[in-house]
């Protein structure tokens, strides 16, 4: 579901610069943003082309639900015939952060982050014109992050954390039960970067004999850092464990404690 998209701008007579489009509408929760307006053309001889508008940013979903993607950018209106410049295309919009894991007996995975809008192509020059250049295309909108894990409950591990969108990075791993218990639950693992984004980080301490979270693997990106398992408690024969693996590119954490 959108929010409505703005109306495009006006369009010039003969000489006259094109209105800039109108910018998307936000979205509400887990709903998309609405499209930026296009650019009006420029005057028929020498009128610039006006810019597209930014598209509306998604907005963060519920719980364990996916935030909305950010609506397009308009495209840029064209030059007039004569020495009319195009129009810039608009920025596509954020798309919005997935929601936050829900607890249970293990953390649910959070909710992944949508992927921005696109761009708007930019608007063509005028043909006759030596000066009528093109208008720039839009760039496109940041992905959303990734959802946070579910914190994990006595012997269960946290949630994993969402993945993020084109771009984006990935959401912060569910924490693990902290008890005195040696078998608490760990940390859950990083969620993954979408192209180009930084995986999500692994926990930073697991339960008690715990090992800390493995970090996500960036994509194209770098990986995130691996956690750091827990201090054992002395005595304790399975207390102190290994931290958790780092993810790709990521570094490996530091071990747990002495038994």
């Amino acid at each position: 579901m959108d929010r409505r998209s703005k109306a495009a701008g006006g369009s010039a007579g003969l000489w006259g610069n094109g209105g800039a489009g109108g910018a998307g509408g936000t979205g509400t929760a887990g709903i998309n943003g609405g499209a930026g307006g296009a650019g009006g053309n420029g005057g028929l001889l020498s009128g610039a082309g006006g810019a597209g508008a930014h598209g509306g940013a998604g907005i963060a979903g519920g719980p364990g639900l996916a935030g909305g993607a950010g609506g397009d950018g308009g495209a840029g209106g064209k030059g007039g015939l004569w020495m009319g410049q195009g129009g810039a295309g608009g920025q596509g919009g954020d798309g919005g952060a997935g929601g936050v894991g829900t607890t249970g007996l293990t953390g649910s995975i959070g909710g992944q982050g949508s992927t921005g809008g696109n761009g708007g192509a930019r608007g063509d020059s005028g043909v006759g014109g030596t000066n009528g250049s093109g208008g720039r295309g839009g760039d496109g909108g940041i992905g959303g992050t990734g959802g946070t894990g579910g914190a994990g409950t006595t012997t269960m591990a946290g949630g994993t954390g969402g993945n993020g969108g084109d771009g984006g990075n990935g959401g912060a791993n569910g924490v693990g039960d902290i008890t005195g218990i040696p078998v608490a639950g760990s940390d859950g693992v990083g969620g993954d970067g979408g192209f180009g984004g930084d995986g999500g980080d692994g926990g930073t301490t697991g339960g008690v004999g715990a090992s800390g979270g493995a970090g996500g693997n960036g994509g194209a990106g770098d990986g995130g850092t691996a956690g750091t398992g827990s201090p054992g408690t002395p005595g304790t024969p399975n207390a102190g464990t290994s931290g958790g693996d780092g993810g790709t590119g990521g570094a490996g954490g530091s071990g747990g404690g002495p038994t």
